[in-house]
């Protein structure tokens, strides 16, 4: 094997596919980067739950393949001179020149390393900068408790041209509707993807204008996988087992109140007033006509007040929220508005932005439980 790429090309795609090396591999092998050296460079890394493959262009003396380890050969990549590579091999050895730097790496068995998962039939596409932010909108409220598999995930509802994406740990609820173009006008899918898997693969696809989604169909080729590919990259997940919780239920369906508050100064205050949040405690907020009034701390123990404009809709309320939790949503609506719709102060409140019409449905749902004020 021989061939010459450019570094940034090079460092870009080994950071990349080195992504989805396994911290603690369960053999071996699975620590290496296998490289295939044709007509283009293909990396590629696999951990059994997740695979990610790049191809990029490369000028070939000859074709081959090897294996080596992936984050030695992230950190070299990243640290060579802004020269052309040469990588070629000898032996059981992989050599890297670049300027005057040279590296010797050692190669694994190519033979042992698992074939990756074929990629599941394409769905779809969405674009892949609204595919990115729809994401993260909805995985911050994936729960991070793996002793509950089933609320690490993000459950992706794929009905003719709209996708619904939708997780919670069970203080919070994210949902996200977005239009797509199905392969098939009447394509109906159901999938739950790790949430951490399916963030850092939406944000590392924007390179491409759109992202290719691929889904196996019950009983037929790629069942229990999901794929992503665009701009030259490819990721397959498995799908995670269980039944997702019945989320539309939780919605309320009508609200006895209403409060708007400009969405940045909202931000900013909550940061303020929390800190003096000990712990597991809550921020207040008091609506009333006007204005909302923050505050943190009690009794003998550090306190913050500050009072902001808004608008309410229906009589005064008194409602605690985690400070944490309220301000991730508040960061995902993307609106310069923030609206929460209320029935009691002990019963789930739904943060949306301001639609741009009156009337119209938000595509993004953020449902929050409040903390219980004691009396």
């Amino acid at each position: 094997m021989k061939f010459r790429i450019d570094r940034d090309a090079l460092a870009d795609a080994v950071a990349w596919t080195a992504r989805t090396l396994p911290v603690r591999p369960p053999v071996p092998v699975l620590a290496g980067m296998h490289i295939e050296a044709a007509d283009r460079l293909t990396l590629s890394a696999f951990d059994y739950e997740v695979s990610a493959q790049v191809a990029t262009d490369i000028d070939t003396e000859e074709p081959g393949t090897a294996l080596v380890s992936g984050r030695l050969l992230a950190e070299i990549s990243r640290s060579l001179p802004p020269q052309p590579v040469e990588v070629s091999t000898d032996g059981a050895k992989v050599m890297l020149r670049c300027g005057s730097a040279k590296f010797t790496l050692l190669t694994m068995p190519v033979e042992d390393y698992p074939t990756l998962p074929e990629m599941p039939p394409a769905a779809g596409a969405v674009g892949s900068d609204e595919f990115a932010a729809a994401v993260g909108q909805v995985a911050i409220a994936a729960g991070k408790d793996d002793t509950i598999p089933m609320l690490t995930g993000v459950r992706v509802e794929i009905e003719g041209e709209t996708v619904t994406l939708a997780s919670t740990d069970r203080y919070r609820l994210a949902v996200r509707e977005l239009h797509w173009k199905p392969e098939r006008p009447d394509f109906s899918a159901v999938a739950l993807v790790p949430a951490k898997t399916l963030a850092d693969t939406a944000k590392s696809l924007t390179a491409g204008a759109e992202v290719s989604i691929a889904l196996g169909g019950a009983g037929g080729t790629g069942e229990g996988m999901i794929g992503f590919a665009g701009g030259g990259r490819r990721v397959t997940s498995r799908l995670l087992d269980g039944d997702f919780v019945k989320y539309r239920s939780l919605l309320p369906s009508e609200y006895a109140g209403l409060a708007e508050v400009q969405t940045s100064p909202f931000i900013e205050a909550v940061k303020r007033v929390s800190l003096v949040a000990e712990r597991n405690t809550p921020v207040r907020l008091s609506f009333r006509q006007g204005e909302v009034v923050l505050e943190a701390g009690t009794g003998d123990e550090a306190q913050a007040v500050e009072a902001l404009e808004a608008t309410l809709e229906g009589e005064d309320i008194d409602i605690a929220f985690n400070p944490g939790f309220l301000l991730d949503g508040l960061s995902a609506i993307s609106s310069d508005v923030a609206r929460l719709s209320f029935t009691t102060p002990t019963k789930p409140a739904v943060l949306t932005g301001k639609p741009p019409e009156e009337g119209s449905d938000p595509n993004y749902r953020y449902l929050i439980m409040p903390v219980r004020l004691s009396s």
